[in-house]
This record gives C-alpha cells, sequence and structure tokens, in this order.
C-alpha cells in the first residue's frame, strides 16, 4: 500500500469521526436538561408563622378612684406586688375627719342608749312599787269593805279606803306605761346608733376610695402620674386617671397575627414555638389557647367590620399562644415570633414543594404518546377548555431507547406541607425519579419530552440569577 492510499483513507476516517461527533452534539443539544429528585420518605411537619407582642393573660387599670391630690406612690415601674397591696394614695383630709365624726356620733349614741336602758329599769322598779303598793290598798279596800257591811265604820272611812285603791291602780297603770315609753325610747336609740354604723361604713367606703391597693399579684408595668399630682374621676364619656397599670404575669401570652392563608391549619390546642427579639438563642414553649374569628387588616389592624374604606388588602387573623413556663425576663410588648405546629406526619412519602405543576391530563397523554410534539390535527380540534390538575413530571426510559430518559405527567394529591416538601398521597411510590427544576424549564415542560438530568450546583445557580 502506498503513502497516497494511507493518506486517503485517513481522511476519510477522519470525516467519518467527524459527522458521527457532529451527530452526537446536535443530538445532546435537543435534550433537555432538568433537576431531578426521588420521592423519598421522612418526617414532616407543617409550621405557621406569625408576628406580634408579649402580652399578659390579665391586666388592668388602676384608674382614680377619688378627686384629689396624691399623697404617695408606693411602688414604680418594674416593681412585684402582692395582692391587697397598698399601691397609692390620694388626699384624705374631708373623709378622714367624716369617718372621725361619725364615729363620735355613735359613741354619743350609744351613751344615749346606756341612759334609755336605765331608765327602762327605773321604770321598771317603778311598777314593781306600784305592784306592791296596790297589794297593800287592795287588802285596805277588802277589809273596810267588810267592816262597812257589818256598820263598823262610817261610809266615809270606807270611801277614802276605796278611792285609794282606785288611785293605786291607776298609777299602776301609768308605770307601766312608763315602761313602755323607756323601752320605745331605747329602741329609738339603737336604730340611731345603726343608722350612724351604716353611716361609718360609708364614710370608711369614701375613705377607701382615697388607697389603691393591688387587686392580685402582679408586675408594675406602667406608672403615668407623679406625687403631688391632682387626678380627677372619670365622668359619662369623660376618663378618669389612671394611677399605674397591672400585669399578671403568672399567665403570660403571645398575642400574634396569623396571614389569612394560613389561618385555616390552625387550631385551639396545637404546639407552638415562641421566640422574643429581646431575648435570642431563646425559645418558649406554648400552646394556641385562641383563635381569632373576626379578620384584621394589615395596614391598620383594626377588624373589617369596623372600617369604612373600600380598598381591598391583605388581612391577618389574631391567635394567643400561652407559654407553658413564663420567665421573668418577660415583658408585656416585647416583639415576640410564634411558630406554630399545624400538623406533624411521620415517616410520610414526600416530594419538593417546586415540582408540582398543574397541567391537563388528557393533553399531557397525547404529548407522551408522540414524543413530546402535539398529535396532528389534535391541537386545532380541541376547543374545550383545559382541566388542570396537580401533578409532578416522572422520568422514564424510552421505549425504543432504553438509554434515553422521557418525561410523563403523573397527577398526584397531596397531604401536609412542609418547608420545602408536601407529603403525597397517591400517584407516585417510593424511589420515582422526578422532576423539580429549573423553573424555567419545568414551566414550560410537556410530556415525552426527552431529558438529561442535570443536578450540578453551578446549573442550579445559574437558573436562580
Amino acid at each position: 500500500m502506498n503513502a497516497k492510499k494511507i493518506i486517503l483513507i485517513a481522511v476519510a476516517v477522519l470525516v467519518l469521526a467527524g459527522i458521527i461527533v457532529g451527530s452526537i452534539l446536535k443530538s445532546q443539544s435537543s435534550v433537555t436538561k432538568v433537576a431531578t429528585a426521588k420521592v423519598t420518605r421522612q418526617d414532616l411537619v407543617s409550621i405557621v408563622n406569625g408576628t406580634g407582642q408579649i402580652k399578659p393573660k390579665t391586666y388592668v387599670n388602676i384608674g382614680a378612684t377619688a378627686f384629689g391630690r396624691i399623697t404617695h406612690l408606693y411602688v414604680k415601674e418594674g416593681d412585684h406586688v402582692k395582692a391587697d397591696q397598698l399601691v397609692a394614695t390620694v388626699e384624705s383630709e374631708q373623709p378622714a375627719s367624716a369617718v372621725e365624726a361619725q364615729h363620735a356620733t355613735i359613741a354619743s349614741s350609744k351613751t344615749d342608749v346606756d341612759s334609755f336602758i336605765a331608765a327602762e329599769r327605773t321604770a321598771e322598779a317603778n311598777v314593781e312599787q306600784a305592784k306592791a303598793d296596790l297589794e297593800q290598798k287592795k287588802f285596805d279596800y277588802e277589809r273596810a269593805l267588810a267592816l262597812y257591811n257589818e256598820k263598823l265604820i262610817a261610809k266615809q272611812d270606807y270611801d277614802a279606803k276605796k278611792a285609794a285603791y282606785d288611785v293605786s291602780a291607776a298609777t299602776l297603770q301609768q308605770r307601766i306605761a312608763a315602761v313602755a315609753q323607756a323601752k320605745a325610747q331605747t329602741l329609738s336609740a339603737k336604730g340611731h346608733v345603726d343608722q350612724a354604723v351604716a353611716t361609718l361604713r360609708g364614710s370608711d367606703y369614701n375613705l377607701g376610695l382615697t388607697q389603691s391597693r393591688a387587686p392580685f399579684d402582679a408586675l408594675v408595668t406602667n406608672v403615668p402620674v407623679r406625687e403631688g399630682e391632682t387626678v380627677v374621676l372619670g365622668i359619662q364619656n369623660a376618663e378618669g386617671s389612671t394611677l399605674m397599670t397591672l400585669a399578671d404575669m403568672s399567665v403570660i401570652t403571645a398575642e400574634v397575627k396569623v396571614d389569612e392563608t394560613d389561618i385555616v391549619n390552625v387550631a385551639i390546642g396545637q404546639p407552638a414555638d415562641v421566640t422574643v427579639d429581646a431575648l435570642p438563642g431563646r425559645s418558649f414553649k406554648g400552646h394556641v389557647t385562641q383563635v381569632g374569628d373576626q379578620a384584621l387588616l394589615r395596614t391598620t389592624g383594626i377588624a373589617t367590620s369596623q372600617s369604612t374604606t373600600g380598598t381591598e388588602e391583605a388581612k391577618d387573623f389574631k391567635v394567643v399562644v400561652t407559654l407553658d413556663q413564663p420567665s421573668d425576663d418577660l415583658r408585656p410588648g416585647l416583639s415576640t415570633t410564634a411558630k406554630i405546629t399545624t400538623a406533624h406526619k411521620p415517616n410520610a412519602l414526600n416530594i419538593p414543594i417546586q415540582a408540582l405543576v398543574q397541567r391537563d391530563v388528557l393533553t399531557e397523554k397525547a404529548l407522551f404518546t408522540n414524543g413530546g410534539k402535539p398529535p396532528t390535527g389534535v391541537a386545532s380540534a380541541s376547543t374545550s377548555k383545559p382541566q388542570l390538575v396537580q401533578g409532578v413530571y416522572v422520568l422514564q426510559a424510552d421505549s425504543k431507547n432504553r438509554n434515553k430518559l422521557r418525561v410523563n405527567f403523573v397527577p398526584v394529591a397531596t397531604g401536609v406541607t412542609g418547608a420545602t416538601d408536601i407529603e403525597v398521597l397517591s400517584g407516585l411510590k417510593e424511589g420515582d425519579e422526578i422532576v423539580t427544576g429549573r423553573y424555567k424549564i419545568l414551566r414550560a415542560l410537556k410530556s415525552g419530552t426527552i431529558v438529561k438530568k442535570d443536578n450540578s450546583v453551578e446549573s442550579a445557580d445559574a437558573d436562580k440569577s
């Protein structure tokens, strides 16, 4: 074989190799690169976030109950007080003098009662004396009557004895009436004492209004007044002076707002983790104790039923989380975030959320049968509205070439939604490989399309950018 033939053969081989390489590159350029993931099982936790502030379950504003100048403030902001502890006093000279005067009136009335009781006893003694005198006069009268009937005494003597007897009987009745009068005067004097005691209770009440006491064990959260200031009572629509605000910190809640799209998943009793901006690195366990029924406008915070504007805007709902173990470090008004666990599914079949797409099942079947291209005449003939269902694209080996991969749309039913994954109830099995991206490709992907797996980090980052 001469050199010329060798050169021709080498050239032919190179041309053939170029043709083969070119065809391979051309075929690869038409293959769609996709990111994939396999259907796996893991624990799924659905969490709803809400932001708000720390609030005590019970708090009260201690208002002024008497008009006057503040004489003493016994506490300051941040102090802990016990139930019935004196926290503030208002000038009390007038009600205090009324109490002292009433005590004097009661003492005087009691003296009158003692005097009338003594008079009552004197009258009763006089009745006994009158009874004895009447008894004596009766004996005298009976002897005189017997002597007079025997004509042994003159009628004048008889009449004198009878008159003495009648006078003694009248005297007894008079003294009995005096006893009744004395008893009536005693009862009247006792009534005056009872009246004075009742008036004293009113005076004591008025004096007590000048003293403010804690209704329960609490933390002083606000003292807007100072000693020497004059406080007033509330009258009709005019609000009275507030001395201080007390919060019962034995039960602490996190009052947060939850987006309207998440509120349907929140229920009373669900566990929650509460974090406070002022206490980084710490988390407080709690549970949902209240779920609001009234939607709140996000911009103003007022209820939609009270809003006078007709504009549509995002809405929130109030959710109250009660902390299981309150801490002394917590203060009312601290900004907080609550992560409420609305569902927990152990060992659930799950897929990445971004793998879900909406497609028409009949159209996807036709595309898969025709290798990713619409069948001739199908697109123009179909005029009905697509019936979109939720599903994913599953990788399947090509029936003609097992080395090629095609995607096929499979409808799925979903359940609990986690942070990045979602539960699959039907349609897939563990180990199935599905398309998860890229987003731009997945948005336009069709069943039957030939794809190539590309899970490189560089490609994912380029797609995000």
